[in-house]
């Protein structure tokens, strides 16, 4: 393994640790509009239970 196949592989590996930086600050980045959007969907599945609820109670 010749200075050209060393300096190869880490400028791979520097490529590669780059990538995955990235795409875990693009992750992190959308994490609370991820969350918001999770907790908006309980909300609107626990109104609807909700509402079932009260409609089998005036039955």
């Amino acid at each position: 393994m010749g200075w050209d196949d060393i300096t190869l592989a880490i400028l791979a590996a520097f490529g590669c640790v780059t990538v995955l930086l990235t795409q875990i600050d693009d992750v992190l980045g959308r994490l609370p509009r991820i969350i918001r959007a999770w907790r908006r969907v309980r909300q609107e599945l626990a109104g609807r239970a909700e509402e079932a609820t009260d409609e089998d109670d005036r039955s």
